[in-house]
C-alpha cells in the first residue's frame, strides 16, 4: 500500500512509445478523444467532446483513452477527471515561460500519464499535439524541478495526483490530490484517529425530573433549533483509534465515505507537512515550499457552492442556510456540524463564543435593572438635590487662571444628576455579581469543553508532534554556517531588540495618552478665553478627546498587530504552536495597554494631582492640570468607556469586517468577469476556492472578544450597560464570523485540539484583575465610600443631608497668586471665600490647607473597602469554583463505563472472529482443538473478509 501505480505494457504500447528512463507515457492522438479537454474550462451545457482550451497532464492517474468519458464526469467539480476519485487537497502555483510557442498541430490536446511522478516531457518534439517549450529562466527552472521532486515524493507516499498541463506562456496550475483507502488507513492508524466502532450504546439521562425538564426545555426551544441533522445525545458509538489489524471492529460500509472530508484533508495535510524536498535544501513540508514561493497555496476544497440554486444539499450550503446568515440570528449554532466541517479547533471557538454570548444575557438584564434603579431614584438622591438647589449658593473657585470667573455649584446640576445613574449603591452589588459571573462563565466553559470533548471523542488524545516552521529551518541552516560564538551574540542581540521594541511600543502608547492629556489641558485653556465657548468647555474637551483616543486606538491596533508579529518572527520559534502562543501574548499585552490606558487615566489619575487654589500643579509653566467634574470623574469614565467600546465595535465590525471584505469581493468579481468571462461562468471548485481569502487563524477573532471581555468586566462599576452593548454586538459577531468562514475564506485544515489553549489563561487573568479594578473604581473614582463615611460618622441624623457642604473646603481668595485672579468678574458682591472639592483645613485653622482628619478617615475607609471587597469576591469565586466541578458527573460516569464497554466489545468481537475462522477447520478432517489453537495463533491481521467485517451489526446497550 502506498506505492505508485505502474502502467501495464499494453497502456504503454497504446501511446506509441516505449519506456524511457523508467517512465511510461500515454500519448493521446490529435484530434483529442472525447472528455480530455481542460478541466477548468468544461462547460456543463456542452457535450464532453467539445473543443477545449487547456490540456491535462495527469500524474499517477490512469485514464483509458479508448473509453469515452460520460457527461456526469464532465460535470464533476469535486473529483478527478474520471469522476471516481475525490479531490482531498489542492496545491496551486503560478508558472511563467519564456519564448514558448506552439508546434504544428492543434492547440495542445495531449494527455500524459506518468507513473513515477516526473513531469510529462515528451521523448521527441514536433509531433502532432506536442508543445515545444522555450528556455526557462534559472529561477523558474529550479522551482519546477523542486515541484517535480516534491510531487514525486508525494506519490511515493501513496497519494494520487492530477494536474493541468502548462500550455500557456503563464498562468495558474492546480495539483489535485487524492488519498486512496490504503493511505487513509495507514495514516489514520499512525495519527491515532478515533473512529466509531460497530458498538452503539444508550446514554442514560438523569432522574425522572431531569428527563421531564429536559423534554419540556427541548420542546420550548424547538423554534430556535437549526434544521440540521441532530447529533443524538441518547445514542453514541463506541470510538477507538483506527487500526488496520482490527478492521472487524469498525462499521465500514463504504470505504469512500468512512472517513469524512475533513478527516481526509487532515490526513493529506499531515503527509504534505512531513514530505521533504532535497532540491530545496532538504526543506520539510508544504509550508516551507509556500514560504519559498515554490507553491502559492495549499488548501482542502469546500463541499461545493453555498448559494447554488440546485436542490443538491451539502454541509457548506446547510451551514450557510442555518447558521451563516443574519436572518437566523435567533437560532442556536449547529456546533456539531461546524466541528464536522471545520474541525475541532474552530468548533471550540464558536462553542466558546456561543456560551459567552448566552452568559451575557443575565448580566445584561441585571445591568439594565441597575441602570433603571438609578433612573428611578434620581429624585431621591440628596447630594444631587443639594447641588441643584440654588439657595445653597456654593461659590466655587475658578477653573482656570485669569479668564475663568467664580461660579455657582448649582450650574453643574445636570452632571450631578447624570452621575447618580451610574454612581449608586446598586453598582457595588453589580460589581460583585460580575466578578462571580466571570468565574461562573469560566467554570461552565470548562464543563462544556469536557462535554464536547466526550461527544467529539477528544478525551485521551495525545498532542501531535509538530513540524518545524520554515523560518526556523532557515535560521538553523544559517547558524550552522557561522561560528558558535557569533550565533550566541546574535541570539542575545535578538532578545535585546525584542525587549526594546516591546518597551518602545508601550512607551508610545503612554506618550500618546499624555499627548491627549496635554490636548485637553490646552484646549480647555483656549476655549476658556472666548466668552462664546466658555460655557461648553468641559463637554467640548471631553467629546473631542474621546474621539481622538478612539481613532488612535483603532490605528495603533493595526500597528501593534504587525509589531507583535514582527517581534515574534525575530524570536524564530520552532513550531507553529509556540509561534502562535508567543504572538498572542505580545499582541494581547500591546492591545491591552492601547485599549485601556485612556480609561485607566480617567479612572485613577485624572484630578488626583491637581493641587489646590493658590498652589496648583502646572504643565509647561502655564497650563493647570485638569480636574474632575463637580459630580466626580465617574460620569466622564462612563462616557469614555461607552464611546471607545461602542466605537471600536461599530467601526471594526461594520467597516473593517463587513464593508471592506464586501468591497474587495465585489472588485474581485468585477475583475474576474472582465478578464475571463467564459471561464468564470463554470469554474471548478478549486478555482472558486483559490479566489477566496486564505485562512490565517483564529487569533483576530479571539483577540476582539477578549478585549470586549475586558470592557465588560474591568470597569463594569462605571458602566452597567456594557454587557448589553456587548450582547448586541455578539449576536451580529457570531453570524459575521460564520459568514466569513463559510463564504469568504478558503476551507481551513481540520485541527484536533482539546481546549482553547492560552486564551483560557488570559480570560482567567482578566477575571481576577477585574476584581481589583472594580474595587478601586468604587473606592476611589466614585463617591460611594465618602457618602458612607459621612452618613455613619459625621451626619447628625444618619442621612446624606449636608454631604455636599462637607466635601467642599474653603479658600481665601486674597491668597490667589498675582495674575491668576479672575478678570471682569460677573459677581456683584466681592467674593471673600471660594469653595473647592477636597478635604482640607480652612484658612482660619492652625494649619491652613493641610489635609484634614476627614481626608485620612476617608482614605482609610477606601483602602479597607478595597481589601474587604477583593477578599470577599475572591472567596466567593473560589467557592463557586469548588461547587462547580470541572467535569460534569454524568460525563465522568460515561467515560468510565465506556472503557468497560469497550473491553467487553473487544472480547466479544475477538470471540466471533475466532468462531468464524474455526468453522471451516471443524468441517475438515482432524480439525479439533489443534486447528482452533493454530487458527487463533496465526490469524492474519487486518485481512478479514467483507462478510466477517459486517458479520455483527450495530449493537445497543443501556448504560
Amino acid at each position: 500500500p502506498g506505492s505508485p501505480r505502474r502502467l501495464s505494457p499494453q497502456a504503454g504500447a497504446r501511446g506509441g512509445q516505449g519506456p524511457k528512463h523508467g517512465q511510461q507515457y500515454l500519448k493521446m492522438p490529435s484530434p483529442p478523444a472525447p472528455g480530455l479537454q481542460g478541466s477548468s474550462s468544461r462547460d456543463p451545457g456542452q457535450p464532453c467532446g467539445g473543443e477545449s482550451t487547456r490540456s491535462i497532464s495527469v500524474i499517477n492517474n490512469y485514464l483509458d483513452a479508448s473509453e469515452p468519458v460520460s457527461s456526469e464526469a464532465c460535470l464533476s467539480r469535486m473529483h478527478f477527471h474520471d469522476n471516481q476519485r475525490k479531490v482531498d487537497y489542492v496545491l496551486a502555483y503560478h508558472y511563467r515561460k519564456r519564448g514558448a510557442h506552439l508546434a504544428q498541430g492543434s492547440l495542445g490536446h495531449s494527455l500524459a500519464v506518468i507513473s513515477n511522478g516526473e513531469t510529462g516531457k515528451e521523448p521527441h518534439a514536433g509531433g502532432p499535439g506536442d508543445i515545444e517549450l522555450g528556455p526557462l529562466d534559472a529561477l523558474e527552472e529550479e522551482r519546477k524541478e523542486q515541484r517535480e521532486e516534491f510531487e514525486h515524493n508525494l506519490m511515493e507516499a501513496g497519494l494520487e495526483l492530477e494536474k493541468d498541463s502548462e500550455n500557456k506562456s503563464q498562468g495558474s496550475i492546480f495539483v489535485r490530490i487524492h488519498a486512496p483507502w490504503q493511505v487513509l488507513a495507514r495514516e489514520a492508524e499512525f495519527l491515532k484517529i478515533k473512529v466509531p466502532t460497530k458498538k452503539m450504546y444508550e446514554i442514560k439521562a438523569g432522574g425522572s425530573i431531569a428527563k421531564k425538564f429536559s423534554a419540556v426545555l427541548q420542546k420550548l426551544s424547538s423554534p430556535l433549533q437549526p434544521r440540521v441533522p441532530e447529533h443524538s445525545n441518547k445514542m453514541k458509538n463506541l470510538s477507538y483509534p483506527f487500526s488496520r489489524e482490527k478492521m472487524y471492529l469498525y462499521n465500514i460500509q463504504e470505504k469512500d465515505t468512512f472517513f469524512d472530508n475533513a478527516t481526509r484533508s487532515r490526513i493529506v495535510h499531515e503527509i504534505l507537512k512531513r514530505t521533504a524536498c532535497s532540491r530545496a535544501n532538504n526543506t520539510m513540508g508544504i509550508n516551507s515550499l509556500i514560504a519559498n514561493n515554490i507553491y502559492e497555496a495549499a488548501y482542502p476544497l469546500h463541499d461545493g457552492e453555498y448559494d447554488s440554486p440546485e436542490d443538491d444539499m451539502n454541509d457548506r450550503k446547510l451551514l450557510y442556510q442555518e447558521w451563516a446568515r443574519y436572518g437566523v440570528f435567533y437560532k442556536f449554532q449547529p456546533i456539531d456540524l461546524i466541528r464536522k466541517y471545520f474541525g475541532e479547533k474552530i468548533g471550540l471557538y464558536f462553542a466558546w463564543l456561543g456560551l459567552y454570548t448566552s452568559f451575557l444575557i443575565p448580566s445584561s438584564v441585571i445591568g439594565v435593572i441597575v441602570f433603571l434603579y438609578g433612573c428611578a431614584t434620581i429624585e431621591e438622591d440628596i447630594p444631587s438635590r443639594e447641588m441643584c438647589d440654588q439657595q445653597n449658593a456654593f461659590t466655587m473657585c475658578p477653573l482656570c487662571d485669569k479668564s475663568c470667573d467664580y461660579w455657582n455649584l448649582s450650574s453643574a446640576c445636570g452632571t450631578a444628576r447624570a452621575s447618580h445613574l451610574f454612581d449608586n449603591p446598586a453598582t457595588v452589588f453589580f460589581s460583585i455579581f460580575m466578578a462571580l459571573w466571570a468565574t461562573m462563565f469560566l467554570e461552565n466553559w470548562k464543563r462544556l469543553q469536557m462535554r464536547l470533548g466526550y461527544f467529539w471523542d477528544l478525551t485521551g488524545i495525545e498532542e501531535e508532534e509538530e513540524h518545524s516552521r520554515p523560518e526556523y529551518e532557515t535560521k538553523v541552516r544559517e547558524k550552522m554556517l557561522k561560528e558558535s560564538n557569533k550565533s550566541a551574540v546574535q541570539k542575545l542581540d535578538t532578545n535585546t531588540t525584542e525587549c526594546d521594541e516591546v518597551r518602545d511600543s508601550i512607551a508610545l502608547t503612554f506618550s500618546i495618552v499624555f499627548g491627549v492629556i496635554v490636548y485637553r489641558i490646552t484646549t480647555a485653556a483656549a476655549l476658556s478665553l472666548n466668552k462664546a465657548t466658555r460655557s461648553n468647555v468641559r463637554v467640548t474637551v471631553t467629546a473631542t478627546a474621546v474621539i481622538i483616543n478612539l481613532v488612535v486606538i483603532l490605528i495603533l491596533d493595526e500597528i501593534y498587530g504587525a509589531v507583535a508579529k514582527w517581534l515574534t518572527k525575530i524570536e524564530v520559534p520552532k513550531t507553529e504552536q509556540t509561534f502562535e502562543e508567543r504572538l498572542i501574548l505580545k499582541a494581547f499585552l500591546l492591545k491591552f495597554v492601547n485599549a485601556y490606558s485612556p480609561i485607566f487615566y480617567v479612572a485613577f489619575f485624572k484630578g488626583r494631582f491637581v493641587g489646590r487654589p493658590g498652589s496648583y500643579v502646572y504643565v509647561f509653566d502655564g497650563y493647570r492640570m485638569e480636574e474632575c467634574a463637580p459630580g466626580g470623574c465617574l460620569m466622564e469614565l462612563c462616557i469614555q468607556l461607552s464611546i471607545i467600546m461602542l466605537g471600536k465595535q461599530l467601526i471594526q465590525n461594520n467597516i473593517f469586517e463587513i464593508g471592506v471584505p464586501y468591497g474587495l469581493a465585489q472588485k474581485c468579481e468585477t475583475e474576474a468577469g472582465e478578464t475571463d468571462s467564459a471561464h468564470s461562468k463554470h469554474p471548478e471548485q478549486w478555482d472558486l476556492d483559490y479566489s477566496l481569502e486564505p485562512y490565517t487563524g483564529l487569533t483576530p477573532e479571539y483577540m476582539e472578544m477578549i478585549i470586549q471581555f475586558g470592557f465588560v468586566t474591568l470597569f463594569v462599576a462605571s458602566f452597567p450597560l456594557a454587557p448589553v452593548f456587548a450582547l448586541l454586538n455578539n449576536v451580529i459577531e457570531v453570524r459575521l464570523d460564520a459568514k466569513k468562514f463559510v463564504t469568504e475564506l478558503r476551507r481551513p485544515d481540520a485541527v484536533r485540539t482539546k481546549d482553547i489553549g492560552i486564551w483560557f489563561d488570559i480570560l482567567s487573568g482578566i477575571g481576577k484583575f477585574s476584581v481589583i479594578s472594580n474595587a478601586f473604581v468604587i473606592a476611589i473614582t466614585s463617591d460611594f465610600i465618602p457618602r458612607l463615611v459621612y452618613q455613619y460618622s459625621y451626619s447628625h441624623n444618619g442621612t446624606l443631608h449636608g454631604f455636599v457642604n462637607h466635601t467642599l473646603s474653603f479658600f481665601n481668595v486674597s491668597q490667589l497668586k498675582e495674575g491668576t485672579q479672575p478678570e471682569n468678574s460677573q459677581f456683584d458682591q466681592e467674593v471673600q471665600f471660594c469653595r473647592f472639592k477636597d478635604y482640607r483645613e480652612p484658612p482660619w485653622a492652625p494649619n491652613p490647607y493641610e489635609f484634614s482628619k476627614q481626608y485620612w478617615f476617608v482614605l482609610s475607609a477606601r483602602l479597607a473597602f478595597v481589601i474587604i471587597f477583593q477578599n470577599l469576591v475572591m472567596f466567593l469565586s473560589v467557592l463557586v469554583d469548588w461547587m462547580i466541578p470541572d467535569i460534569p458527573t454524568d460525563i465522568s460516569d460515561q467515560i468510565k463505563k465506556e472503557k468497560s464497554l469497550l473491553v467487553d466489545f473487544f472480547l466479544k468481537e475477538e470471540h466471533e472472529k475466532l468462531k468464524l475462522m474455526d468453522e471451516p477447520a471443524l468441517r475438515s478432517p482432524g480439525g479439533g482443538d489443534r486447528s482452533r489453537s493454530r487458527a487463533a495463533s496465526s490469524a492474519p491481521s487486518g485481512q478479514s473478509q467483507p462478510g466477517s467485517v459486517m458479520s455483527s451489526g450495530s449493537q445497543h446497550t443501556n448504560v
